[in-house]
């Protein structure tokens, strides 16, 4: 069994109970496991390596509870790039209905690697598209994850309510109910792992009030919590939405969920843009979580999720990079910094301290997900899931407080980053260089789906 010892590490930010941050500190994997960590002396090798965090600050991976990796093929699409949701969606249908095995494979993949290289280790997506006649694109995205390393925690997403139909998207991209729950009980069959460090993790996904029918929510439901896995869904991301859900259904977003049997501790729900105080409570109450989307919620000015105030009701909240489409980055530190400003915007400077930001990025992530045991903090028996930042890089020259740095002074990239005991990023760069191949092949494709 492997044994690798961090040693000397500037500062080790664990995000465990007592939110300890150790100072010179040691941390010793073993296997794909924390196996204990300290400051001072570091145990006795031997030691399949030993690697010194001098200059380094480490942080646990962190964890995006909310993406779509097939939009890293449409990152500043002309035409798409000043819309609102409603019209950015009916635009970008047009160019996303294109998409194939390929595509799928290499955005994926693509996507991942830009997490990794950002400290993410463990990563969510919600696959919602299915072009006629490509009903496997959710094996093939769990394979190029699998290729790149990273903790894949994939939702099958779906839509059922076409435009002839009352909903948004086009009907060569939505799937019949029995389709899609057929397909969801595959996937949870064949690559659902609940067992302790799971690198395959799968969650039932319907994707928005307006493009799938109550009776497929509460249908999803039933099958999710017949074969334990977990929900997940759009919810008040825009006022749009609101007046969709007042128009169809007669009633606010929030109410919809809990007539369709959605408000449970097994959902969580992306963005929470517009809701109100009771719409917190009942949601708080109810035990959901919440993924929280700032860089996207701004470029689609779709407003401000009322971040302090959830975190405040005890909701477990994580943050979501969202579509590379309505984001253009997959940068999980940078969507740290993102939320700790816009809450900032709204609600005063001591709203949400750089700490704060990178817990919703680590240990609240894991809570949102139901792996805090696992993964989210550095703690001994947890996975080793971790990133080492380069405190002598320029932007944070003359940093004083290491661990708020990564957020305030706009770190970018990790220097070294473990997932599951393996490293995949040193000093920088992939330790898999081929991978950087997918890099050109994602711009042919994207060059093809938008000619």
């Amino acid at each position: 069994m492997q044994r690798i010892l961090f040693r000397d590490v500037d500062v080790i930010a664990t995000f465990d109970r007592e939110r300890r941050e150790l100072r010179g500190g040691w941390l010793l994997v073993e296997g794909n496991r924390i196996a204990a960590l300290g400051e001072g002396d570091p145990p006795q090798g031997p030691f399949t390596e030993v690697l010194s965090g001098k200059d380094r600050v480490m942080v646990p991976g962190m964890v995006n509870v909310h993406h779509h990796l097939y939009q890293s093929l449409f990152r500043a699409v002309p035409g798409a790039q000043d819309k609102e949701l409603f019209d950015w969606l009916l635009f970008l249908y047009e160019k996303w209905r294109g998409i194939d095995e390929e595509a799928v494979y290499t955005s994926t993949a693509v996507g991942c690697l830009e997490l990794l290289l950002s400290g993410c280790t463990t990563t969510t997506d919600h696959l919602y598209l299915f072009p006629r006649g490509q009903g496997g694109l959710t094996d093939v995205e769990i394979e190029a994850a699998a290729a790149v390393g990273i903790r894949f925690h994939p939702t099958r997403g779906s839509m059922s309510l076409s435009r002839e139909a009352g909903g948004l998207p086009p009907p060569d991209v939505v799937q019949t109910e029995e389709e899609i729950l057929r397909d969801s009980d595959r996937l949870i069959r064949r690559w659902h792992d609940p067992g302790f460090g799971a690198m395959v993790r799968i969650a039932l996904a319907p994707c928005s009030p307006f493009s799938v029918t109550p009776e497929l929510m509460r249908r999803t439901a039933e099958l999710a919590r017949e074969r334990g896995v977990l929900l997940h869904t759009h919810l008040a991301e825009t006022w749009d939405e609101e007046e969709f859900c007042r128009a169809k259904f007669g009633v606010r977003p929030v109410d919809y969920l809990a007539g369709v049997g959605w408000l449970a501790p097994d959902v969580w729900l992306a963005h929470l843009v517009h809701v109100t105080g009771e719409d917190i409570r009942r949601l708080a109450a109810a035990g959901v979580g919440m993924a929280h989307c700032p860089s996207s919620n701004m470029i689609l000015g779709s407003g401000i999720a009322p971040v302090p105030e959830i975190l405040a009701s005890g909701m477990a909240v994580g943050l979501g990079v969202d579509g590379s489409a309505s984001n253009d980055s997959s940068n999980m530190v940078r969507e740290a910094r993102q939320a700790m400003l816009l809450s900032r915007v709204k609600y005063g400077a001591e709203a949400m301290s750089a700490r704060t930001a990178l817990e919703l990025a680590t240990l609240g992530g894991a809570r949102v997900l139901h792996r805090e045991e696992e993964i989210g903090s550095l703690e001994p028996g947890k996975c080793a899931d971790l990133s080492l930042w380069d405190l002598s890089a320029l932007e944070f020259a003359g940093a004083a407080d290491p661990v708020a740095a990564l957020v305030h002074c706009g770190a970018q990239y990790a220097d070294l980053v473990m997932v599951n005991g393996v490293i995949l990023v040193r000093r920088g760069r992939l330790v898999n260089e081929d991978l950087y191949a997918l890099v050109p092949r994602q711009r042919e494709i994207t060059r093809r789906l938008l000619a």
